[in-house]
């Protein structure tokens, strides 16, 4: 890819300016109709890159292909996919994204909000990216690299592969999912229409990494029924469910088994909603572990301890459901070693140290996974996603290109 021209970045300061966040709370597919106004972009741009078949399906998933152009019969049809959504978290809209050019390693601080500094010290990823050029927001929204960065890439191997026949490659299926930010990216995708054998999601972080294992996941949804009364007859008979809730949040550990507590391969007990009133409080909880013994566990846990907490309360009650998220794709993806080796092959065809790394978290690939489609997941280079410091380096993304374009070539070569 000497002499050629990246269009990632143009692409991805265009597609960050979409407000494309995704809402938990809803039940619609998607979550938000926004989204769709990103699919559609990306629809009409494969379309001008000459992909006929580019479409966006009425669940707000972009499924397009790119021929095969090796005479080989028998290469695999490999997925490259990233999702259209941004984090619930902060807020997507009206996002100003800046390039900062030619950064010289001093502390960035965004000029919408100057409270919002993004510190070398907090950031050692920085430390690699001295002389590169450094895209943030403005200092009041998300800059959207996760996932758009992956989009933009994803696009731009697409456009270096139609542009380049000569390159040999097998048959490539492009895929883009709504809702993965809140877990549901891949609930209404067909994996027979999109007719892959393995794939690849373009959402990882740091430079070279390919990421091979993720937390399995499991949400919990508790629902405390107390006892209602007037408060002004209330003595000895109200049992306020929110603050049954409450005890229950105050008895959870202050120094272990939580995401500012844990790291590596330690899970969590995460809560992340609680509302109600006084009759009726309905707890949100994320559970997080690299085994399913240890997603039992923590959840046995969180039961005893809802248990306990009840005694004190004899008129009420409480509903504990799980519901399985998505599941460590490691055990899936020691089946097929080729998958991962041949990323890592790529990685290092472009010029990069490649490292294997655990994510302390899910992607979309977690999923499909365990659909019958092994997909571990390449970096796109985002950092520090879901924050207003979010950041991606100019180079970061020119480099995840190339090594896009070289799975496809691997996997011709090793057919």
């Amino acid at each position: 890819m000497k002499d050629y021209q990246f269009t990632a970045v143009e692409r991805f300061l265009r597609y960050v300016q979409i407000d494309t966040q995704s809402d938990p709370q809803s039940t619609a597919n998607p979550s938000t109709a926004k989204q769709k106004d990103l699919s559609r972009l990306l629809v009409e741009e494969l379309q001008q890159m000459g992909v006929a078949d580019a479409e966006l399906d009425e669940w707000g998933y972009v499924y397009a292909t790119i021929p095969a152009t090796t005479d080989k019969a028998n290469v695999p049809t490999i997925c490259f996919c990233s999702h259209v959504d941004t984090s619930p978290d902060v807020t997507g809209e009206g996002v100003k994204p800046i390039i900062h050019r030619n950064w010289n390693g001093t502390d960035i601080t965004l000029p919408d909000d100057p409270n919002q500094v993004i510190r070398v010290a907090d950031h050692p990823d920085l430390q690699h990216q001295i002389g590169n050029d450094i895209i943030t927001a403005s200092g009041t929204t998300l800059l959207g690299a996760d996932n758009k960065a992956g989009v933009a890439e994803i696009m731009d191997a697409a456009n270096y592969l139609l542009t380049h026949p000569e390159l040999k490659h097998g048959r490539i299926r492009l895929l883009f999912t709504p809702d993965e930010e809140v877990g549901r990216g891949t609930e209404k995708v067909d994996i027979q229409k999109l007719g892959a054998d393995f794939g690849y999601t373009i959402d990882g972080e740091a430079l070279g990494t390919l990421e091979d294992e993720t937390f399995s996941a499991d949400a919990v949804k508790i629902t405390i029924q107390g006892v209602s009364t007037h408060p002004g007859f209330a003595k000895g008979k109200l049992e306020n469910a929110l603050k049954i809730a409450a005890d229950l949040l105050a008895a959870l550990p202050k120094n272990a088994l939580s995401p500012e507590t844990t790291e590596e391969k330690a899970g969590f007990v995460h809560p992340t909603r609680l509302d109600g009133n006084q009759d009726q409080a309905v707890l949100e909880f994320i559970i997080r572990d690299f085994t399913e013994v240890g997603l039992q566990e923590k959840e046995l846990y969180l039961q005893n301890m809802l248990n306990d907490v009840l005694v004190n309360y004899p008129g009420s009650s409480a509903q504990f459901v799980v519901k399985e998220q998505y599941r460590n794709m490691k055990n899936v993806l020691d089946h097929y070693p080729a998958v991962v080796d041949n990323a890592l092959e790529a990685i290092q065809r472009a010029g990069l140290s490649a490292e294997r790394r655990s994510i302390r978290g899910g992607t979309d690939g977690s999923r499909l996974s365990f659909m019958g489609l092994p997909c571990p997941n390449i970096f796109a280079g985002e950092h520090a996603f879901h924050s207003r410091l979010e950041w991606v380096s100019v180079q970061d993304m020119h480099k995840a290109v190339e090594v896009i374009v070289n799975v496809a070539t691997v996997w011709e070569e090793r057919s």
